[in-house]
């Protein structure tokens, strides 16, 4: 059957119907703090889906949609979430580090190493899995590592690792 013939308040549904957020495949390594955040962002669409779904009628359908998509996404992520120790080296870039580290212009960063959900790279938060991640974990004091960025490989130094409170 031709598309021309769909029921257009079916295709109007699925139009109104969000994509679902892919769940990485990376294994899901998050700090104590990353879990926390993640506990709490389940518990904060719940509540948001149970004053929707009070609504009735009147409520905001697509809304409600994009609240359960979410609430789908983040339990799953929740659910697989392996906390890892709290980060106790400063010999080791473990995941949970804060380390200084300078680039081959003498500029200096600060990041932590944290889990995909918790990653937030405006307030230094970086994934473990990223380009940068993956080029400090297991780095030490002293030791120089190529960050391979889309724009080109930059060989850093680790100047400091800070270890968690």
């Amino acid at each position: 059957m031709s598309r021309a013939f769909v029921n257009e308040d079916q295709a109007a549904d699925q139009a109104d119907q969000p994509v679902e957020r892919l769940v990485s495949e990376q294994p899901n390594y998050v700090t104590a703090n990353g879990l926390r955040l993640l506990q709490a962002r389940v518990a904060e669409l719940n509540a948001l889906r149970s004053e929707l779904q009070a609504q009735g009628e009147r409520g905001d359908k697509q809304r409600l949609a994009e609240v359960e998509r979410d609430l789908r996404y983040f339990s799953a992520r929740a659910q697989s979430a392996q906390v890892v120790p709290a980060a106790n080296s400063r010999s080791k870039v473990q995941i949970g580090s804060r380390v200084r580290f300078v680039d081959a212009q003498d500029q200096e960063q600060v990041v932590q190493l944290v889990g995909e959900d918790e990653a937030d790279a405006g307030r230094g938060l970086i994934n473990w899995d990223s380009p940068l991640g993956r080029a400090l974990l297991g780095a030490g004091p002293g030791d120089e590592v190529v960050w391979r960025r889309p724009v080109g490989d930059q060989v850093i130094e680790v100047v400091e690792i800070e270890v968690e409170d």
